[in-house]
């Protein structure tokens, strides 16, 4: 007989979120929620429309809190952090302020926990930044624009594609955020909260975000390719992935963890892009375990 966990396949909604903060790091904004106590851990979130850090990562957060400080911080151009233009290659110019607002924070070295924009985010930081990596756990990134057996879906513009087909036609709607977050993120539609759909859709009507929707990218910087740089991480990296993942099927963060030197890889069944949202125990019980090994090795 087969038993099913049931409390790991729940995919409950964030609620409400914590208190807002706010910095200024190397001449821009950010916003942040600041949990917990313990070893520093910053949260990226993903670059869909509507994402924030809270709407990313608020269903696992409490697990994670309950023994470290968790920073939850909106990447710019994204929630309440300023809409900014990007110059130059977009992830050097992000890692860069990543590392000014650890610098603003008093944080010298953190554990980065991340999904699909932020993580390339934080692996851009981890090779330019080494001694500010203590760890990493990305998902669903896309660092490289190849894959190790066939051609990346949609030459790896799937997202931006979504993103258009999002804020294009008569707008955002409810029912168009529902689709883009069932179609793409979630492997199971029916664990997908109301309270999330609600909260993405919402954050998408941001008249700023709006606006820079309809350039496309050129208010996100260069597209930069990271394969000489992930060579050079030093740090511990768990590539945490869906067995479903939408954008990215499991063969390709098994070529990146091992273009890593101390890479990892772990699929879970029963997700796709948004793991740490659909099964945030089982997602915590994984990467807590993993956190500690890097503690004590």
């Amino acid at each position: 007989m087969t038993i099913v966990d049931d409390q790991r396949l729940t995919s409950p909604a964030a609620g409400p979120a914590p208190e807002s903060k706010y910095v200024e790091a190397d001449g821009v904004t950010y916003h942040y929620h600041d949990l917990g106590a313990g070893p520093a851990t910053i949260f990226l979130h993903g670059g869909g429309p509507g994402c924030t850090a809270w709407s990313d990562f608020g269903p696992v957060a409490p697990y994670f809190a309950s023994d470290r400080r968790c920073l939850l911080v909106d990447i710019l151009q994204y929630g309440k952090s300023e809409k900014c233009r990007i110059t130059g290659p977009m992830w050097d110019f992000h890692a860069a302020k990543t590392v000014a607002l650890m610098d603003v924070l008093g944080i010298d070295r953190a554990d980065f926990i991340c999904n699909s924009w932020g993580g390339t985010i934080a692996l851009a930081v981890a090779a330019h930044y080494p001694e500010r990596v203590r760890s990493l756990v990305v998902t669903g990134s896309m660092p490289v624009f190849y894959g190790p057996l066939a051609p990346l879906p949609e030459r790896g513009h799937r997202g931006r594609a979504a993103r258009d087909v999002y804020y294009g036609g008569e707008g955002p709607t409810k029912e168009k955020m529902r689709e883009l977050i069932t179609r793409l993120e979630w492997y199971d539609a029916d664990r997908l909260p109301d309270e999330t759909v609600e909260m993405r859709h919402r954050q998408s009507l941001d008249p700023e975000e709006t606006a820079l929707a309809a350039m496309s990218d050129s208010p996100r910087g260069d597209w930069q390719d990271l394969t000489g740089q992930l060579g050079q991480i030093e740090a511990p990296v768990l590539f945490m992935w869906g067995r479903e993942d939408a954008f990215l099927t499991p063969d390709y963060p098994l070529m990146l963890s091992r273009m890593i030197p101390r890479g990892n890889l772990h699929v879970m069944d029963h997700t796709s892009h948004h793991l740490q949202e659909e099964r945030p125990a089982a997602y915590h019980a994984v990467v807590d375990g993993f956190l500690h090994s890097v503690d004590h090795p």
